[in-house]
Formats: structure tokens, sequence, C-alpha cells
């Protein structure tokens, strides 16, 4: 891939911008960093790009975007995944401009030439004009290299990339368990809350896994729900209440130990009043325990996981972040559901996605002035360090190896910035 900026030709000494306890404030404002983000890590590395549910059949389509770079992820007649650029071999023009939909292929609007779906360049108008040297076969869209795993799917424009599974390492037990909120039942997406906001990816990437910020910035949240609700979530001195580092920048913090692993239920939860018509709903074709099993789903995992770089999976919704620029993000918030679930479960769980990370609810604007806030400040006094060392001195070794905090501690972040820097001086 040709790009404006050659990421061996910067003399930022990027390692010292990044130690075990602080990180340098330019990591939120210098834009020549940014631009080398885009090169060393969103354009080296795996990126987020669809969950299966979203193409679910031969000719489903979504438009996505990797750094700046757009692309098609789409299912072929065979069933497999591809991720396409979205950039004619003729002229350049995008191929395809409606965000979602299904097609049997993609055409060029500026002169027609059209491909499959797996990107083969299928047809060219008046071929005369061309000498008998142009094959078609030589002019696809361009393939990139792709990936799944537990239904989520993963591109990147580097063909040496490490496999995926590699990659997400650890994460791939909390990826299963987090899958279990379906209660039996698949996972899909419910539609989505797509917004801006004016501050750095990192800035967000650090939040998912910071509990310390939960009780202070969601405090109008928390007074808005039911008591079972909010004493669920009071886990700020909670023992069991941990992050894990996880290795290549991933990180999860467990904010609900007790519905870590849906599947265990020693029944002593009890269910929420606020679910009693669900309940009752269920009852009329479904035994008590798949019952209360769906109903314990209802809120999703008990943690958040942060896969790094774009995508976390957040308790009961994925949030995915894409770069614009050195001070602006795009953030979309994706509802789900159980695909093929009670639809009075599926409603519930549209509402309570709604409440908090939908456009009129608290958590979406509570976060994003926080963010937009670190943004405006980071701009002060531009030799003060980022502090993330929060809990350093009682992270421990828990018995998987990984590096072990309280919920509220930075681990997280520590985590992520470990690969970042990795990722952007080529250590390993």
């Amino acid at each position: 891939m040709t790009t404006s900026l050659d990421p061996t030709t910067t003399d930022t000494n990027f390692a010292a911008l990044a130690t075990d306890d602080r990180v340098d404030g330019s990591l939120y404002t210098d834009p020549d960093m940014f631009e080398a983000e885009l090169e060393r890590i969103f354009y080296r590395t795996w990126v987020w790009v669809a969950h299966e549910s979203e193409i679910p059949e031969a000719g489903s389509y979504k438009m996505a975007t990797i750094g700046r770079q757009p692309v098609i992820v789409n299912r072929d007649r065979k069933g497999n995944f591809n991720v396409l650029l979205n950039r004619c071999r003729h002229r350049g023009a995008s191929v395809c401009e409606v965000p979602k939909g299904k097609a049997n292929g993609f055409t060029c609007p500026y002169h027609s030439w059209s491909y499959a779906l797996d990107g083969r360049l299928r047809g060219i108008p008046y071929p005369d004009g061309y000498d008998e040297n142009l094959d078609k076969k030589d002019l696809p869209l361009q393939s990139l290299r792709v990936e799944s795993y537990a239904g989520m799917i993963f591109a990147s424009f580097n063909p040496d990339v490490e496999p995926l599974d590699d990659f997400l390492g650890d994460a791939k037990v909390w990826m299963d368990l987090f899958m279990k909120q379906g209660a039996g039942f698949p996972i899909k997406t419910q539609g989505e809350h797509c917004f801006r906001f004016r501050g750095n990816w990192k800035i967000q990437l650090e939040n998912t896994t910071d509990g310390y910020h939960f009780p202070i910035v969601h405090r109008s949240w928390m007074s808005s729900v039911d008591a079972e609700t909010a004493d669920m979530l009071s886990f700020m001195t909670d023992d069991n209440a941990v992050t894990h580092a996880l290795g290549n920048g991933h990180s999860v913090a467990i904010m609900v130990p007790e519905h870590v692993d849906l599947d265990h239920d020693d029944g002593t939860e009890k269910i929420q009043a606020r679910f009693d018509h669900i309940v009752e709903e269920l009852s009329k074709t479904m035994p008590a325990d798949k019952v209360r099993r769906i109903v314990r789903s209802m809120h999703g995992a008990g943690f958040n996981l942060n896969i790094f770089p774009n995508v976390a999976m957040s308790m009961s919704f994925f949030r995915v972040l894409r770069p614009i620029s050195v001070d602006e993000t795009e953030i979309r918030h994706i509802a789900l559901g159980m695909d093929g679930g009670p639809e009075i479960v599926n409603r519930e769980r549209l509402r309570i996605h709604e409440h908090f990370q939908g456009p009129f609810g608290f958590g979406s604007p509570d976060d994003s002035e926080a963010w937009d806030r670190v943004q405006r400040g980071s701009r002060g006094a531009p030799g003060m360090p980022i502090m993330v060392n929060r809990g350093l001195n009682r992270e421990a070794l828990d018995s998987d190896g990984h590096r072990t905090s309280h919920v509220t501690d930075e681990t997280g972040m520590r985590e992520a910035y470990a690969m970042w820097k990795r990722m952007m001086t080529d250590e390993h």
C-alpha cells in the first residue's frame, strides 16, 4: 500500500514518549505522530471491521474504514468473507457508496468497470480500446487479509500480519465468555449510534477499561436506574473487580464478577423487579431455568474487553473507534441482541442500550464531554505528561501470568501503551 508518509523517515523518539507510568502529552496533539500511528498501527495490524450478523448471507455487505482507507466487507457465494479496498482499479473512484445492503458485485459509476464479490474484475466496457496486454485477472480490487473469531471479523492491509489467533491471544477466552450473553442464541447486532468527539483516538481507547471514572462521570446515570442495577455496578470497593492485561494491547475490566461466566449461576442472585413483565411473558412458553438464564443476561456480560486498537466488547454492546485526525474521533455504539431470541427481550435490550449509550441517553454525552475536555486540557503545558500510574504499586501477576490490579486502576491503559510503543518502534 502506498501512502503519503514514510514512517522510516520520522526522527521522533517514540520509545521515550511512553514509559511504565506516564505518556507524553504529544500523543494526543501531534499531527505528525497521528500520521505515523495510521501507518505503523492501523495499516499494519488487525483492525475490527464487522460482526458476522451484519453480513448474514451471500451478497450481504457493509462499508467500513481502516484508518482513512475505505473498504467493503462482504460475504460471497461460497460463504467466505472478503474485505476489499473501495477503489476502482481504473481511475480510482469508489465502487460502493451505499453503507450496507446486498449486491451481486460492485460497479464503478464512472466507466462501469465491474467486480465480483471476491474482487475479481468481471467486465470492462468497450475493451477494444485496450491492447492485448490488458488481462482482467491482473486488475482485481485490492483484497485485504481477513480472518474472524467468535463472529468478529478483522482485516489487515499487512499481508505478513501474524495469524489472528496469535494476535488475539488470551483475549479469545473473554470473547467466548462475552458471547454467552446470547443465552443459547447467537449474538446479533441491533443497530447503532454514531457520533464524533473532538479528541484523540487514544483518549477513548483508555476509557473502556477505566473503572475509576465510572461513578464520577456517570453519576447521573447511576441516579436514574433502579437500586438493583446501581448496586450491581457499585464495584469501587469490590476486591473481585479487577483488570487484567492480556497482552498485545488487549485488556479486560471486570465490573460485575458474578456475571463473568453467565452459564454459572449459584441461584442466589435475585432477578430485578423491572424485568417481571418479561419473566411473566417468557414463562408462558419456557421452563423457569431458561427464563432465568435469559433474564440474567439482559445487562450483558460482567466486563469490558478492549481489543487493540479499535474495538471494545463492552458489557452489552460493541464500541468501535475510528481515528479521523489528531483531534477528532468517530465512535459507533452497536447494540446487541439474541438472533432468534424472544422479541420482548431484544426490545428491552435496546431500551437498556438507549438509556446509557443512545443519543438521548446518559453515558455517551457524559463520556464524550470528558474526552473533549481531556483534549482541550492537554494542549496546556505541552511538556506535562499524562499519568497512567494508578495501581502500579499494587499490580501483580495472576495465575495465568497476566498483570492484574483493581478495576479502578490503569493496568489496561499501561497495556495499550506498551503495545503502542512496540508497534511505533518495531520492538518485538
